[in-house]
């Protein structure tokens, strides 16, 4: 069975490698979310670049996409000698640690039955209102109206805190956040109807649907284990290549997501399988990848990174 697992593992990164729509930025807030926040949130540079090898990104690439996102502020430079460090800027570290709120979390929260909106001035200037709207939408609001959005869940210091990272800072006047539960007068729009209004979830479906598929083998694979997983080791760089992909195909999907509550998802909705088998997948893949990063990343010193003690807490229901 551990050859049938590697087999799968190999199969899908034969595939990823043939895509030729991953963005090298993307892929290191990917991993950089994912393998190096829970170990202090710094690496050295040759370490990244190693990491990203194996995914067609070579040096240069590597270097120009750090260098990018130190400009956009996710990351900042810390030259160390002749080497450098990147870490996590202050700003960075709240995009990431709210994105992996919502990655790693067992299920979908609780709804508390209230909408969140944010309705702009009819005052913003036409180029600020769409500025706004892409980054609310990379948020997972939906859109009532020109000048109205709407969320589930989200939290509003957060919302803002994303803004403020967007470069939005100007925009923060013209907008002012409300919190309404629909009364459910008979005859009237329902929660439902508020669905259908503000997104559009067909795309979002399908997308999450072809997510399915193509990490479906992996996923029958390690069910096949049937929890019993002795003598059954991946291989350990395969391990985090699959681990790696899988989050950043699943990151990319959440950010669309506004995380509707089941009740007002369409039946049957290919979501809630991406979420199972992301959980399932993960939790295969973290001990042996997590030897594989041990053994790889080190700061611009040669200091290793420790494995974090919470990555263990991954997609397991919260303690409280």
């Amino acid at each position: 069975m551990s050859q049938a697992i590697d087999d799968a593992l190999a199969q899908r990164v034969d595939a990823f490698l043939l895509k030729k729509d991953t963005k090298a930025g993307s892929l290191i807030v990917s991993i950089f979310g994912d393998a190096i926040l829970p170990r202090g949130g710094v690496v050295w540079l040759g370490s990244l670049i190693s990491l990203l090898a194996p995914f067609g990104v070579n040096e240069r690439l590597t270097r120009t996409a750090a260098f990018r996102l130190v400009k956009d502020d996710w990351l900042v430079q810390q030259p160390d000698g002749r080497r450098s460090n990147y870490a996590l800027s202050p700003i960075g570290r709240l995009r990431f640690e709210k994105a992996a709120h919502r990655i790693y979390a067992a299920n979908t929260p609780p709804w508390d039955g209230q909408w969140r909106l944010l309705s702009l001035s009819p005052h913003t200037a036409t180029s600020l209102r769409d500025a706004l709207r892409r980054s609310l939408f990379w948020q997972g609001f939906g859109q009532l109206s020109g000048y109205l959005f709407v969320h589930p869940s989200a939290a509003f210091p957060a919302v803002f805190a994303a803004l403020e990272g967007d470069g939005l800072q100007l925009a923060l006047p013209h907008v002012m956040p409300f919190a309404a539960r629909n009364p459910g007068l008979p005859g009237l729009g329902s929660d439902r109807d508020v669905v259908a209004s503000a997104w559009d979830l067909e795309k979002l479906g399908q997308d999450y649907a072809a997510f399915c598929t193509r990490y479906r083998s992996i996923h029958r694979a390690v069910q096949a284990l049937n929890g019993d997983e002795r003598g059954n080791v991946p291989n350990e760089a395969l391990a985090f290549k699959v681990r790696a992909m899988l989050i950043h195909d699943f990151r990319r999907l959440l950010l669309r997501d506004p995380e509707l509550p089941d009740a007002l998802l369409p039946q049957q909705w290919p979501g809630l399988e991406a979420r199972a088998l992301t959980r399932a997948v993960y939790r295969f893949l973290l001990p042996a990848s997590e030897r594989f990063l041990s053994a790889t990343l080190c700061l611009a010193n040669g200091s290793p990174l420790k494995q974090g003690k919470r990555i263990e807490q991954r997609f397991l229901p919260s303690a409280n």
